[in-house]
């Protein structure tokens, strides 16, 4: 796949997501995927399998969420196997603080999948909300 075609593939994962189907994204994911969490939260650290990123980082963010958070796309931008996608995640914790989060997600596609990624993010509101 190409620049174009891996873009699409992001693109149209996040319009799913947008209406509603937050697993969309995370289908993107290769299994083995290495993904980063920048940081020090209690969800930063390397990743190295889909399985170990939701464990870890997914699944604990969701149960402190008071609902599914609501994803606005700012940029994509592609160049070769590389995918960068720039975009606003709303939302709440069940803790009564508003979740209003910028994340960049700078990503690889190997062979239809995201092999590799790092989320960069506001790691002072991820601390916020895990509280």
């Amino acid at each position: 796949m190409g620049a174009a075609e891996n873009k699409k593939m992001v693109a149209d994962a996040f319009a799913e997501w947008t209406r509603g189907d937050g697993s969309a994204v995370f289908k993107l994911l290769a299994d083995d995927v290495h993904w980063t969490v920048i940081g020090n939260t209690p969800a930063s650290r390397a990743y190295k399998s889909k399985r170990e990123f939701f464990e870890g980082a997914v699944k604990p963010l969701s149960e402190k969420l008071a609902g599914a958070l609501k994803p606005t796309v700012r940029d994509i931008v592609a160049e070769g196997d590389k995918v960068m996608v720039e975009f606003i995640a709303d939302g709440a914790g069940k803790n009564g603080k508003p979740y209003h989060q910028t994340y960049c997600w700078a990503m690889r596609v190997k062979d239809g999948k995201v092999s590799e990624g790092t989320a960069y993010l506001d790691t002072e509101l991820i601390t916020a909300i895990w509280k």
